[in-house]
């Protein structure tokens, strides 16, 4: 199983910022800085526990909202559910022969109440049985890649364990440290540019979050000048269409524009 495939992510991702604060925090003459990929990712589990009974996808596929992607044995929640509709199927009999009684006199209301009230709780079981047995399947959420899978076939799953791991496009942004000196010119909303290593063409997003509170550059860093200065984390984000060209730590350059 691969269920601490995000942890090391989120290392090497932090690394490569502390490599780029022993260079610099960014060129004091532009408004240009390094920075790196940073991917949100949609863990889709079934709240239920059982054995995986079909994987759907596979990592590196991409899929889009609504397909399939794994399903659990069901075989408990069948039994349930069949159940379940047998004995509403009795109740609701022995509710209309009370109803007829009813208005025919010889039946009592509290009969007829009975009837009523159990037939009406069958269908609430029911109603359970089938949501339980739908929850043993589970499709994607929204578009996406498969960014890992979190089990094998046959391997048994708890209850509100993730199977399959996605990232949507939506969900990719970049981040950058910029010092606190720089950080008043860049706004919510600004336009910016990102240049990866290897690709002729920028790409181009806008700033959708600048952190309110200052941290220090990471303690591993142990240049005193880098210590010293206080950063702010800046977030940008893309159109669904030039993210997904954007990979989880990958480090990038990134340039603020003025609007």
């Amino acid at each position: 199983m691969n269920a601490f495939h995000w942890p090391r992510i989120s290392s090497v991702a932090i690394s490569l910022v502390l490599v780029v604060f022993l260079s610099s925090c960014g060129d004091p003459s532009t408004d240009r800085f390094q920075g790196y990929v940073e991917g949100e990712f949609v863990y889709v589990a079934s709240p239920l526990g059982g054995q995986l009974d079909t994987l759907s996808v596979q990592r590196g596929q991409q899929v889009t909202s609504g397909q399939p992607l794994f399903s659990l044995d069901e075989t408990a929640e069948k039994a349930a559910r069949d159940m379940a509709q047998a004995a509403l199927v009795l109740s609701e009999a022995e509710f209309k022969r009370q109803e007829q009684l009813l208005r025919r006199g010889p039946a009592s209301a509290q009969d007829y109440d009975r009837a009523r009230s159990t037939r009406d709780q069958d269908q609430q079981r029911l109603t359970q049985a089938q949501w339980n047995f739908d929850q043993k399947k589970q499709s994607a959420p929204q578009s996406g890649l498969v960014y890992d899978t979190l089990f094998r076939e046959g391997e048994w799953v708890a209850a509100g364990k993730p199977v399959v791991v996605l990232l949507p496009p939506p969900n990719i942004k970049v981040r950058a440290f910029v010092p606190e000196t720089r950080v008043g010119s860049i706004h919510y909303g600004d336009p910016v540019q990102v240049t990866v290593d290897g690709v002729e063409k920028p790409f181009l997003g806008k700033v959708s979050y600048i952190s309110t509170r200052a941290e220090y550059t990471p303690p591993v860093i142990y240049s005193r000048e880098s210590r010293e200065k206080l950063v702010f984390m800046i977030e940008s984000v893309f159109d669904p269409q030039v993210s997904a060209n954007l990979h989880p730590g990958q480090p990038v350059d990134v340039e603020f524009k003025s609007k």
